[in-house]
């Protein structure tokens, strides 16, 4: 197999939030700012006409994706059981995105050990490339992200940051909707403090 660069074409690119539920709120470290940056995701995928999948963990006993999260362009919500966000219902719309083309996945949200590192594991074994956006993932504690990021590295994903995926999206100064991708990276990413463990 050849070695996967973290490369990203748009046309074949879906974003997937993770469980950025209510019950959440006060259990997941930094989960205001993983909120915001998740946000900025999910600006750009209206703005580059990118599909958004969201799950949510029994949202019936853990609520939904937090009104901090504009989901409002959602290809579809989907509930689940299930750690991963590879549900049949995800796998089946995953057929019908990009011209049942897709190669690649922008991943960001909750747990990072448990459900992205179980999305992780489902979407590499059937060879679509994952990007982790690691100021957008959290755990309640950070021991667990950090060894979970370690890991994905190893399994082949690329770890990267939200500033880095908007400016690889869209690759150009001239893209013509690169004013308004600019505009969501003006202002830094908040500081979640999630590097102080060091890899």
């Amino acid at each position: 197999m050849a070695k996967r660069l973290g490369d990203l074409n748009l046309n074949q690119t879906v974003l997937f939030v993770c469980d950025i539920q209510e019950r959440f709120r006060n259990a997941i470290s930094y989960f205001e700012e993983i909120c915001q940056t998740s946000n900025r995701l999910t600006d750009a995928s209206r703005i580059l006409d990118i599909p958004l999948i969201v799950t949510e963990q029994y949202p019936k006993g853990l609520g939904n994706t937090v009104p901090e999260v504009n989901i409002s362009n959602a290809v579809q919500v989907f509930p689940k059981t299930k750690f991963s966000m590879l549900v049949p219902e995800v796998e089946e719309k995953l057929k019908t995105l990009c011209g049942g083309n897709v190669k690649h996945v922008i991943l960001c949200g909750i747990e990072t050990h448990v459900c992205i590192q179980q999305t992780v594991i489902d979407l590499l074994t059937r060879d679509i490339e994952v990007h982790v956006v690691a100021d957008a993932v959290s755990s309640r504690n950070q021991v667990d992200r950090v060894f979970a990021l370690e890991r994905f590295r190893h399994m082949g994903a690329t770890v990267t940051t939200s500033e880095a995926i908007l400016l690889q999206l869209v690759g150009d100064k001239d893209h013509p909707k690169f004013k308004e991708v600019q505009a969501l990276i003006k202002v830094s990413a908040p500081d979640t403090g999630l590097l102080s463990n060091k890899l």
